[in-house]
């Protein structure tokens, strides 16, 4: 660990050390609570670690000043590199843990939906923010979460798009789609099962929810096209909307499912591996077309595999 002293340049994380009285239960409990709530790392036995900034320096100086009071000793570092981490590493070890923290939200928000009472979506929109509070290097599940979240607060007698219904597969051939940029499991596999078994000749396209071109069939966008429903994603919405019968792809909707709502609904863990893949690809210099080309090879891979089960 480098602990730094040079004030021209600021040091990327805070330390605080600190130990407590042997006496005093209820001050560890405590200071541990806070320290889950401010979304600090531990470091070993060398303390817990929070990116540099203002506002986190302010709660572990008060903290240290509350340890310090309960005849503890606390100290509060400026640290510049640790020598078993780099940086990218702790920013991995952050993200990870509000994943996590999301991916628990997530489930709930799921788990009856439709009947949650206002009061109950206020708070789980209150945990929602306190999770963003500490959501310090942006875990890729805050989208999914705010997108739950805005669901749940839509009026219940929204009507569902006509086209979720009954629909013709001959309405949609040789039609241009639309996804959202930057697409992960839910929509590659969407992606593949529309050119596989609904439009071969479908052409991709990405854009933002106010860019769509007006032609073009949105999915998995979230407003209007083929999207979640209800408890299904994407790829279930689409399955069910133009009668898909193909038992693997019944398998791999399961599959997607459990990779994109986090409910743990079919048990299923395949899908995690491919979301990660299309992550670290998204993470390089890789177009939006070129990464939706190799995740629709990852999901033709898939269904070849399942023809032996």
């Amino acid at each position: 660990m480098t602990v730094s002293e040079d004030k021209s340049s600021v040091p990327p994380w805070l330390l605080l050390a600190f130990s407590l009285p042997r006496k005093g239960a209820s001050l560890r409990v405590s200071v541990w609570r806070k320290l889950q709530r401010y979304g600090s790392a531990p470091l070993g036995n060398s303390g817990y670690l929070l990116p540099n900034s203002p506002v986190n320096r302010e709660k572990f100086e008060w903290l240290a000043t509350t340890i310090r009071g309960a005849r503890g000793d606390a100290s509060v570092l400026e640290v510049q590199s640790i020598d078993t981490y780099s940086g990218s590493q702790l920013a991995k070890r952050f993200s990870e843990a509000r994943t996590q923290d999301y991916r628990e939200l997530l489930k709930t928000l799921r788990k009856g939906a439709s009947k949650k009472h206002p009061t109950q979506v206020a708070r789980l929109r209150q945990r929602f923010q306190e999770i963003v509070s500490i959501d310090f290097f942006g875990s890729p599940l805050r989208e999914q979460v705010e997108k739950a979240l805005a669901a749940l607060q839509e009026p219940q007698t929204k009507s569902e798009p006509a086209e979720m219904g009954t629909v013709s597969r001959s309405a949609y051939r040789n039609r241009k789609w639309v996804t959202r940029p930057r697409p992960g499991v839910d929509r590659v596999l969407s992606a593949w099962l529309i050119r596989k078994l609904i439009d071969s000749k479908a052409r991709f396209v990405f854009a933002n929810e106010d860019q769509k071109p007006g032609e073009a069939v949105p999915f998995d966008m979230y407003e209007g096209g083929f999207g979640h429903r209800g408890e299904d994603c994407t790829f279930e919405t689409l399955t069910k909307a133009f009668r898909i019968s193909d038992k693997r792809v019944g398998v791999m909707g399961e599959i997607v499912h459990d990779a994109d709502l986090f409910d743990e609904k079919f048990g299923r863990k395949e899908g995690f591996g491919i979301d990660e893949v299309m992550k670290g690809w998204a993470q390089q210099d890789v177009s939006d077309a070129e990464l939706l080309e190799r995740g629709m090879q990852l999901a033709e891979g898939l269904y070849q595999s399942l023809r032996k089960r």
